[in-house]
């Protein structure tokens, strides 16, 4: 029996037709080829990548596949660093910090050049497909074009390009085959006979590209660091042709007089994969055989299969959807109130990016999800665990993509068995320790420097990434299989804890808080990143403590543990400490920061993605927050701005959250490396750190649900963060909730009028409508 409630006669009418009275346009639109990367449009399966420009004369499409890293396992733990600790906790607790971090410097990091260095590898783009044209012989010069549209539909993940030399329509059709695991692209002509190309396939390095009858072959080899003999890959490139002919060149394949080409491209690496080759062939056959219009028909529906679990409306008029993407941007950075469809497209596209570039089995994305043009992409390309991977999969669960947390999961599993011999190594302690960064490989260690690499909270922060999907889907069977994870580092920070004679705590020592630094109170000038007790590392252990407690509880086990994490809530303290100038305290004493506006927030992680600090549970606390929010300013780099947005709307705070949306939907064409403000949005929505960062497209996407549904304070609470510019009207399809709930609704005038919350094990729940906690039946899904 279905139960509805607020006015039941009212809610069965709307939520009998709960859709959208005008179906959105959920499209990137372009008139013009992409004169850069940043303007090419991203396509993915979770493993390959492709983005082309769409050229006319000349077309440049970057493949890209998630397992390609250089580099190789290393131990770079140094076994000796556990016995500097007693003198670095000696020099810490004297307020000794500069002295006591030349010596981590000295003693406490790494072995080797750690991320510096080329055994650490890095996530590398896979190579070029480069097309050439030729219209009936007409130097490229001198090629005119007109009509020209390019667009990436969100909706079924395809991208197309259409254009008219001398009258005759060219159309392409790209995707990457959610069903087939092969890159597909198709030429068209509307004339018979008028498609003519060569194709090639090329990498700046470690590449050898050839032609094997009418296929095209680029392999190589990347280097691991120590011999050079890296991980290996294969890439394959296959025509099937409608007219004309195919012949080749030693590296090329050259098209003359067709009217229909559909190109495939299959790719492969030994990650994981002795058998790589025999794979790729075995994909590129299988491809070939099958019809274009059901290849394109199973791929869509693969894809939908994730993609359609969700539907957002917030007004959309539909009238800003007529221009293209670039200039949808710079209207909407003019006038944030003035395209109403903007967010629903960039959250969408943020659900798509999580989609292509990650699958259950593989690897979860990294700092540029799966798309980079690059042998050496900023950063390495890898995994930083201060905020970046994390904020990679705030959205997931949310957004109804509970399984794309899986990956991260299957990589933090990986790291355990490095992490304890990190944790061996220099804190002598049990259980398992990653701190700021990591790879492929599974690095736990300390990275090269202490300002920045002895930060340990990233195993923590870690363990809460990998409890939303046990809070999410209430899965037991999940739950035990991460336990010994989360025991294992809870049982890590809870060995390490030293006695804190000023304040009385037991507190992490060494600690700091990523990636800032503060000025010495002795008014000597100096400054410092290592401390005592940094706030972050205090929520982290309360946040994972209190989750291996209930763990523990639910799985009927370990209760001599439990005790012990008991024990130490009371001892550790508490989730914030305010500041003489009402701040939450970025470390347990109170320094003064020597860069106010810093890019992270380290302080309020009990904010977000905690639930230590809340509106309505703790408004001092809360207060304390908006103040330190208020401080470190609406800027920054634009995983930066996203993570504040996050903040604002837990906060409760929806127009301050939404004008942290319109500060990162600025338009970005900068691509040098930036550590301060400047944050944006590439033409074709990528966020721009900048150069390009993933973690800016999934935070925002995640600060959008956050603004329209929260449940980590034990209940659901629908519109918790609306700003003013979304209270007219409009609905939410299939966004999830805490404790395996689907949640749908609808308001106007910022109130809810209908909703309906559905679970795969109906019981109560508590949802806070209006302003009001009910307790209601959650129907059969």
């Amino acid at each position: 029996m279905k139960r509805y409630f607020i006015s039941a006669t009212t809610v069965l009418l709307l939520l009998s037709t709960l859709g959208f009275a005008q179906k959105q346009q959920l499209k990137l639109h372009y008139t013009k080829p992409a004169l850069r990367w940043e303007e090419t449009l991203p396509l993915g399966n979770g493993r390959l990548g492709m983005m082309p420009d769409g050229g006319v004369t000349n077309e440049k499409i970057v493949l890209n596949d998630i397992t390609l890293w250089s580099g190789s396992p290393q131990d770079a733990n140094n076994y000796d660093a556990y016995k500097k600790l007693p003198e670095i906790r000696e020099l810490l607790l004297a307020g000794k910090n500069v002295e006591a971090q030349a010596l981590i410097d000295k003693d406490f990091v790494c072995k080797g050049p750690g991320s510096g260095g080329a055994q650490w590898g890095c996530f590398q783009t896979l190579g070029d497909l480069n097309l050439k044209f030729d219209y009936q012989g007409a130097d490229a010069a001198e090629v005119k074009f007109d009509s020209y549209e390019r667009e990436l539909s969100l909706d079924n993940a395809i991208a197309k390009s259409s254009y008219k030399v001398n009258g005759i329509t060219y159309t392409r059709e790209y995707f990457t085959s959610f069903d087939d695991d092969v890159d597909v692209i198709r030429f068209t002509s509307d004339k018979p006979g008028m498609l003519n190309f060569s194709v090639n396939l090329s990498r700046p390095e470690r590449a050898t590209t050839t032609t094997i009858g009418n296929t095209l072959q680029m392999e190589g080899r990347l280097n691991n660091g120590t011999d050079g003999n890296g991980m290996q890959y294969i890439a394959n490139v296959k025509a099937k042709l409608t007219g004309g002919s195919i012949t080749n060149t030693a590296n090329s394949l050259v098209v003359k007089n067709a009217t229909e080409v559909i190109l495939y491209v299959s790719a492969t690496t030994d990650f994981k994969s002795p058998g790589f080759k025999a794979k790729m062939e075995q994909n590129l056959v299988a491809a070939l055989k099958k019809p274009y219009a059901l290849q394109k028909q199973q791929h869509i529906a693969k894809f939908q299969k994730l993609f359609k679990r969700v539907d957002i409306n917030l007004g959309d008029d539909g009238k800003a959807s007529s221009q293209t993407t670039d200039e949808r941007l710079i209207s909407f950075h003019k006038d944030p109130n003035s395209d109403k469809g903007l967010p629903v497209l960039f959250f969408q596209f943020g659900r798509y990016l999580s989609i292509c570039s990650t699958r259950v089995g593989l690897l979860p994305p990294n700092l540029q999800g799966l798309w980079a043009n690059e042998v050496h992409t900023p950063w390495n390309g890898d995994y930083h665990l201060d905020v970046n991977v994390q904020m990679n999969h705030f959205p997931v669960e949310v957004a109804n993509l509970s399984e794309l947390n899986l990956p991260l999961v299957e990589l933090v599993r990986g790291m355990v068995k490095n992490g304890e011999r990190t944790a061996k190594a220099y804190y002598n302690a049990d259980g398992w320790v990653a701190h700021v960064i990591t790879n492929v490989w599974g690095w736990t260690e300390p990275g090269e420097s202490a300002s920045w690499g002895v930060t340990k909270a990233g195993s923590g922060w870690l363990c809460s990434n990998i409890w939303d999907h046990y809070a999410f889907t209430n899965d037991k069977a999940y739950l035990k299989s991460i336990y010994p994870i989360l025991k294992g580092s809870a049982a890590f920070y809870n060995s390490i804890l030293v006695k804190d004679p000023k304040s009385g705590y037991m507190v992490t020592v060494p600690s700091s808080s990523p990636e800032n630094s503060f000025m010495m109170p002795d008014g000597s000038g100096r400054h410092a990143s290592i401390c005592i007790g940094a706030t972050i590392d205090n929520q982290i252990m309360r946040e994972l403590f209190t989750n291996v407690i209930t763990a523990s509880e639910t799985l009927g086990i370990d209760a001599a543990f439990r005790k012990q994490l008991q024990k130490r809530l009371t001892e550790i303290p508490p989730a914030g400490i305010i500041s003489k100038d009402g701040r939450i305290q970025e470390w347990l004493e109170d320094y003064e920061e020597t860069e106010p506006q810093h890019r992270h927030i380290s302080n309020l992680y009990g904010v977000y993605p905690a639930s230590e600090i809340t509106a309505d549970g703790t408004p001092e606390l809360a207060a304390a927050a908006k103040k330190s929010l208020d401080v470190r300013g609406d800027d920054g780099p634009s995983w930066s701005i996203a993570y504040k947005q996050l903040a604002w709307a837990r906060l409760h705070e929806g127009n301050r959250a939404y004008k942290l949306f319109t500060e990162i939907m600025k338009p970005a064409t900068s691509t040098g490396i930036n550590y301060g403000a400047g944050g944006g949005i590439y033409p074709n929505l990528l966020s721009a750190g900048p150069p390009f960062q993933i973690d800016g497209n999934f935070g925002t996407t995640a600060g959008i649900a956050e603004m329209l549904i929260q449940s980590h304070e034990g209940y659901i609470n629908l519109l918790p963060a609306i700003p003013d510019s979304w209270k007219a009207s409009g609905e939410v399809k299939g966004l999830r909730a805490r404790g395996n709930f689907t949640v749908s609704f609808k308001w106007k005038d910022g109130k809810v009028t209908s909703y309906q919350v559905t679970s795969t094990t109906p019981r109560k729940v508590k949802v806070k409508i209006n302003g009001v906690i009910k307790s209601v039946m959650a129907q059969k899904a």
